[in-house]
């Protein structure tokens, strides 16, 4: 075999998808069969290939291989945030009617008197011993309940995830996680130089043994994980599975991110109930009130408060004194479990919407969630039927969005529930359906 730079050889692939001899949703060969028709040992194609998915002129998918781009001439046809002329089914954060309200009255209470000054207060990442036992009394849960001292406040919960991810891990090394995840956590990571290193996965989440297996090889320096309602599959852990998962961080000394922003949907005691010990439990109030209108909480291990403080305010992700008076007024008056559980009602009111709808296609996830996982049949890609959708007027997210590394995307989008009215919702996962049922090659791109 010729000894050539795997990168000249990425430089010849990406010429002939300039060039029109490679198409969009053209699938590229085997790795193998590759290295072969181009003179290369396996290992300088799989380099290429990773060179190729690096730079964004591809995308693998489990069980189906590696295709150039469908929107590789269209970077800007699935944009980050939807279009205002489209239906959203990106975003999983809804404002209800009933919000106005009771937000209404808390917020012109903020504006008067001793109220408006405390709130123009700078705080720190303690914010305040107030503050800190409404958190840890809000975060409270049969078998659950945080120290106080221990509560650390972030300006949100992706910042809380920053914070978390920095304090644990340094540049370089490896951090623990699903193999589909939250692609804000994928962009954190890439800023802070962390390697997220994907993990098996099954019906249930993460696989136990699989974090074991990773460990040996080279160490974790922590893990990431959403124990309830994982977004984008929507699986929750059963008690056994976070029994072995406990058991796991308590052999190996690992400490576990907890993302539980979803969690108050499934009403379930988190993992760190189990593992207080090896587990940093990030929660917010974005979802349960709304994303313009939230604050961060971390609980953090015993002992590893002042660690997290610190990544705060190097990070420069603390939270400022009115979002964090208007969070321990929602949470101690009880505003945000009123929210949260009017929240609870309309996402499983709006799965059996989705549900009946999508009847003959395959849909899983968890049904108390405000988002679900389509797969799509085999004659479509899940970039090219994003696209195709958002051409008629839905915006929606295809599995690459969430994958750690290009090879575990599936062929499936994420469907978001929570933003459109639900005569929007009805009509745009009707068009959803006949665009996935459609075998018509005009429409695939």
């Amino acid at each position: 075999m010729a000894s050539r730079d795997f990168r000249d050889v990425a430089d010849e692939v990406a010429a002939d998808m300039a060039a029109g001899r490679l198409k969009p949703g053209d699938r590229l060969p085997p790795q193998r069969d590759f290295a072969y028709a181009r003179g290369i040992a396996v290992s300088t194609a799989s380099r290429v290939y990773a060179e190729l998915a690096r730079r964004g002129l591809v995308i693998g998918e489990v069980g189906r291989g590696t295709y150039v781009r469908s929107d590789l001439n269209s970077p800007r046809a699935i944009p980050v945030e939807p279009p205002s002329s489209a239906i959203d089914l990106q975003r999983t954060v809804t404002f209800l009617p009933e919000q106005e309200a009771l937000l209404t009255e808390t917020l012109a209470k903020l504006g008067r008197g001793p109220a408006i000054e405390a709130a123009m207060q700078q705080v720190g990442p303690m914010g305040t011993p107030q503050a800190q036992r409404v958190a840890a009394q809000f975060l409270s849960v049969e078998g659950y309940a945080p120290n106080p001292s221990d509560i650390r406040f972030a300006g949100n919960g992706r910042q809380a995830i920053a914070a978390a991810l920095a304090a644990l891990a340094s540049p370089g090394e490896r951090i623990g996680c699903e193999p589909l995840t939250y692609p804000v956590v994928k962009g954190i990571a890439s800023r802070l130089g962390i390697a997220l290193i994907p993990l098996a996965m099954d019906d249930e989440g993460l696989c136990p043994d699989s974090i074991i297996q990773a460990h040996r090889v080279t160490p974790l320096s922590g893990l990431y994980l959403q124990p309830s309602l994982q977004n984008p599959l929507g699986t929750t852990m059963g008690p056994r599975r976070r029994a072995d998962l406990a058991a796991i961080l308590e052999r190996t000394g690992l400490i576990a991110i907890e993302d539980a922003v979803y969690g108050f949907h499934a009403e379930i005691a988190p993992l760190a109930a189990l593992a207080p010990q090896h587990t940093i439990l990030i929660d917010s109030l974005s979802k349960r009130v709304a994303p313009g209108l939230t604050v961060g909480m971390l609980a953090a291990p015993p002992g590893m408060g002042d660690q997290l403080g610190v990544s705060l305010r190097q990070g420069g992700w603390t939270t400022t004194g009115f979002p964090l008076a208007a969070g321990i007024h929602w949470m101690g008056s009880g505003v945000a479990d009123r929210l949260a559980a009017i929240k609870r009602k309309d996402a499983a009111e709006r799965q059996v919407i989705a549900r009946a709808v999508l009847s003959d296609l395959e849909v899983v996830g968890d049904p108390r969630a405000y988002h679900l996982w389509l797969r799509l049949p085999e004659f479509w890609r899940a970039e090219a039927y994003a696209t195709a959708a958002l051409r008629r007027g839905i915006a929606l997210i295809p599995s690459s969005a969430f994958a750690v590394v290009p090879g575990h995307a599936q062929n499936a989008v994420r469907i978001a529930l929570a933003a459109p009215a639900r005569n929007d919702l009805a009509l745009a996962l009707g068009r959803l359906r006949t665009l996935a049922l459609s075998g018509d090659e005009q429409i695939m791109e």
